[in-house]
């Protein structure tokens, strides 16, 4: 009995195992490398494309500070629920590497350009019979950004922020100390217009130092109500109650700009999707927990939305 619960153990291990492969996107600078997972069934089946957020994100949603796998999660749940998905490593990312890589090169329409190269990518494979984006935080405005113009057929919000990333900043700077605050409004004035800062006090390097300017500016332009006012396509907004990042109040501002979305508020769910109080401290130990499972709700408020 042992030798034969053994066999099984193996071979269910091998098919588990082939579900899941390697996929590369060739660009001119990067090769970018995702995870594409397939359920059992491999032909004419939804497949969802998982775009990271901000920050060094990788496609499992962690990074070299915190692991909670909650992008590796909703993956591996989409897929016992017979959808199939890709999610991938940003570029300068994970093993998304850029040999020589300069900052200042890069800019947010970037990130755009690759997601949509992943959606072609996607309608190419004749295994798919309709595509889904899911953005989580900043993924969720890549998303909403690269299926308006796209093959995509759904578009999932997941913590998505409402308002564009200054005016976000501009809120969060003004908790800080009166100097501070009035010199980053100083700089922000000036990357609103389009326009570099050529000296920057050491003190401001982390938010505005000339590398990262480029990539402000284009961040910058970019308003999520505008943009998810131009899907033309089903859109769902999720959102938790207890997440620190993101508030209802964003989830409400981008289904007041599309009012053919559909809404749904997770209570107690945080941001990187786990169950948590709105402690501060419990909160964040989520962040560091891949052993919590995702909240309730969450995925099957998603698979009834993306098989409906």
């Amino acid at each position: 009995m042992k030798i034969l619960f053994l066999f099984i153990l193996v071979q269910f291990s091998i098919l588990f195992a082939q579900n899941e492969k390697i996929v590369i996107l060739e660009t001119t600078n990067c090769n970018i490398e995702g995870s594409l997972l397939f359920p059992y069934k491999t032909n004419d089946i939804p497949v969802a494309l998982i775009i990271a957020g901000s920050g060094p994100t990788d496609r499992d949603g962690n990074n070299s500070m915190m692991k909670n796998n909650s992008l590796k999660m909703l993956a591996y749940a989409l897929e016992e629920n017979g959808i199939a998905s890709l999610r991938y490593d940003k570029r300068a990312i994970g093993k998304s590497i850029i040999n020589n890589f300069d900052e200042s090169k890069l800019i947010f329409d970037d990130y755009v350009n690759d997601v949509k190269s992943w959606i072609d990518f996607l309608n190419n494979d004749s295994s798919f019979n309709k595509i889904i984006a899911i953005g989580h935080s900043e993924g969720s405005l890549l998303g909403m950004i690269a299926s308006q113009n796209t093959n995509v057929d759904k578009f999932i919000s997941i913590a998505g922020a409402g308002e564009s990333a200054n005016l976000i900043l501009r809120k969060q700077l003004a908790i800080q100390p009166k100097d501070f605050y009035e010199t980053s409004l100083s700089y922000l004035d000036k990357l609103e217009k389009g326009e570099t800062i050529e000296s920057v006090d050491q003190n401001y390097y982390a938010l505005f130092r000339p590398s990262i300017q480029s990539y402000l500016i284009s961040w910058f332009k970019y308003n999520p109500q505008e943009e998810i006012a131009k899907l033309k396509i089903p859109i769902l907004i999720l959102q938790g109650t207890t997440d620190l990042q993101v508030k209802e109040e964003d989830a409400n501002f981008l289904h007041k700009a599309n009012p053919n979305s559909e809404l749904i508020i997770i209570d107690g769910m945080n941001h990187v999707l786990k169950e948590s109080e709105m402690d501060l401290q419990k909160n964040m130990q989520t962040y560091s927990n891949p052993e919590l499972p995702l909240k309730d709700g969450l995925i099957e408020s998603i698979v009834e939305f993306i098989k409906k």
